[in-house]
């Protein structure tokens, strides 16, 4: 396990911080003219007198394990600041008072709020301020009044900021340092070789005081891209980031990170100052007096995604961005070959390090993940399968100009419905299944707010912004939102019920730790899944079993597990010694061994 911050040192802590981020330096700017002594003394000095303020403020208790930097407590749920809202008062008192309302606090350990700053599109991540709470939000008290129950992540976007944010209006006036800010490129340059996000263009021209410039721009026009060339921003960010620890975020996402840095006639993805920037920002919060987590966010093939652990001394969370496609294609196609095999090739975390499993997000279902797992014709048919459930399709520029798929856009609750012909009950238990599986593997799970209150299609906010993205990121009305969910004859008081059920269990059950081992099981047949499960002491054991079939099943376990004394985590009761379970209709199960567990 990672070294646990009871033991903490200031001054050992900042001697290595010194000698670690030397060598970052070192890789990052070896080409490049910058007077690296003095900006390694710049962060370190940042630093110390960031670790200075949060010990001097007193360090929260640590509730995980000991010498451990998470347990199988530890849930995220992803929202928005400003998701429900009320003309009472601030959207994140709203977010608070819903919260409190349904005692979450009791099944989650985690609130990732989206990006609350200031921001001029895409919902927050084109930042206009990084060091403040956009005013329709709230204020820097009521984040932490939700940092009160809850260990707060926030979003450091760190690719891009806003066209619109004071920044680039002294880049646009070609104020020093700020005309270094950005990152710009002659339109004559071949870049070809860029790997592109989007169909949009890679370069937008600006006019500055000293003539026209042309400005990456990878997400968007109003997204321009920040250089890290400059060390100015670099230590502006590192800056943002230790201002984030002291404001209460334990746990802060690398936004985008794979693209930061670019350099012309290579692909500007996962480049080596990209890893090392990525280790620096390590080596800063590994300096902190708590346990500050860093989570990377690179939509990307699974190995690619995998790089960002380095080698323990990158990220700690890496995301499973594979898991969410695989997981909807296994439940449309009633074949879990592609998932069961990805599964068992899934690779480990280093020692201090995790993966985090989720179904849906903020961003739509990445299709780039699925590169190398699935065949492309399967994938073609899970995006058809999208389409005809009322999803849209966001596509990227390829090298040869030609345009694939990047995304589905979709909640994931309405990806689950056989094109509205499933009975309610039925929709509900199905993709409540595919929740189970993702709360039962190995690593930290995340739920998106729409998934927990099985949120619907937005066609209305998707009409309104031309986005397609806005599809599964519909706010609502706090009274209203509470009404639908006290309402016991609605899907979504099923789904948001049941949820907090599967929560609230999957709280005590210690082989789903996110150390725990993990092991896939043969069931026998592709429409079924198995996973094996084990606390990290060796004591106790969980099964996962899934019918994607619509109709019921019989799992036959494997001669190892027949000899388990296995009952339902639920309901107590017993399968006893029998190799054959029952599963219902795209149903699922949780057993666990009697008397070990």
């Amino acid at each position: 396990m990672a070294e646990s911050k009871r033991t903490y040192s200031p001054s050992d802590a900042i001697n290595r911080l010194r000698t670690s981020l030397a060598e970052r330096l070192a890789t990052i700017y070896a080409d490049e003219p910058v007077d690296r002594p003095a900006l390694l003394e710049k962060l370190v000095e940042r630093t110390a007198q960031a670790a200075e303020r949060l010990e001097s403020a007193g360090r929260p208790s640590e509730d995980s394990s000991p010498g451990s930097l998470w347990n199988e407590r530890d849930v995220l749920l992803i929202t928005y600041g400003d998701q429900v809202e009320t003309l009472r008062r601030p959207a994140m008192a709203a977010l608070d008072e819903f919260l409190r309302r349904y005692d979450l606090q009791e099944v989650l350990r985690y609130v990732h709020l989206l990006p609350f700053y200031p921001y001029s599109s895409d919902d927050g991540f084109s930042v206009i301020d990084y060091r403040q709470v956009e005013p329709t939000m709230g204020d820097w008290p009521d984040v932490e009044r939700l940092g009160q129950n809850f260990r707060l992540t926030f979003d450091l976007v760190l690719n891009h900021c806003s066209a619109k944010s004071e920044w680039f209006r002294r880049f646009l006036a070609s104020e020093s340092p700020y005309d270094e800010y950005f990152v710009t490129s002659d339109p004559a340059s071949d870049l070809s070789q860029v790997v592109r996000p989007r169909s949009l263009p890679l370069l937008t021209e600006f006019q500055t005081t000293t003539g026209p410039r042309h400005v990456w721009t990878t997400f968007s026009a109003d997204q321009v891209d920040l250089n890290f060339r400059s060390p100015h921003v670099l230590l502006e960010m590192v800056d943002i980031l230790l201002g984030y620890a002291e404001r209460g975020a334990r746990m802060i996402r690398l936004d985008a990170i794979a693209y930061l840095w670019k350099e012309v006639g290579t692909s500007c993805i996962h480049l080596p100052q990209t890893h090392a920037v990525v280790k620096l920002l390590r080596d800063v919060v590994d300096a902190l007096p708590v346990n500050v987590l860093l989570l990377s966010e690179t939509n990307v093939p699974h190995r690619e995604n995998l790089s960002y652990f380095g080698a323990g001394d990158e990220a700690h969370i890496v995301y499973q961005f594979s898991l969410p496609p695989l997981l909807l294609d296994a439940s449309l196609s009633g074949d879990s070959t592609y998932l069961y095999e990805w599964l068992h090739g899934v690779g480990q975390a280093p020692e201090n390090a995790t993966f985090l499993n989720f179904t849906a997000s903020h961003d739509g279902i990445g299709v780039r993940p699925l590169e190398g797992l699935v065949p492309d014709q399967r994938i073609y048919q899970l995006g058809q399968a999208v389409l005809a459930r009322g999803g849209r399709i966001n596509t990227r520029r390829r090298p040869d100009g030609s345009d694939s798929p990047y995304e589905l856009n979709i909640t994931y609750f309405d990806a689950l419905d056989a094109d509205s012909s499933l009975p309610p009950d039925l929709h509900v238990r199905r993709f409540l299944t595919t929740q189970a599986i993702m709360l039962a593997l190995k690593g930290l799970p995340a739920v998106y707010f729409q998934s927990l209150v099985g949120g619907r299609n937005d066609y209305e906010g998707l009409e309104r912004s031309g986005h397609n993205r806005r599809i599964n990121r519909r706010k609502f009305d706090l009274g209203e939102l509470c009404g639908t969910l006290d309402d016991s004859s609605t899907t979504q008081h099923a789904v948001f019920s049941n949820y907090r059920r599967l929560l609230a269990r999957r709280n005590t059950l210690a082989p789903l730790h996110p150390n725990g081992a993990q092991r896939p099981i043969d069931l026998g047949s592709p429409r079924l899944l198995g996973v094996e499960r084990t606390s990290v002491d060796g004591a106790s054991r969980l099964l996962l079993l899934a019918n994607f079939e619509g109709e019921s099943a019989q799992a036959t376990l494997p001669p190892e597990l027949r000899d388990g004394n296995w009952s339902d985590a639920f309901d107590g009761s017993s399968v006893g010694e029998s190799s054959s379970v029952r599963l219902e209709p795209y149903g699922f199960r949780w057993l666990i061994e009697n008397g070990r567990t």
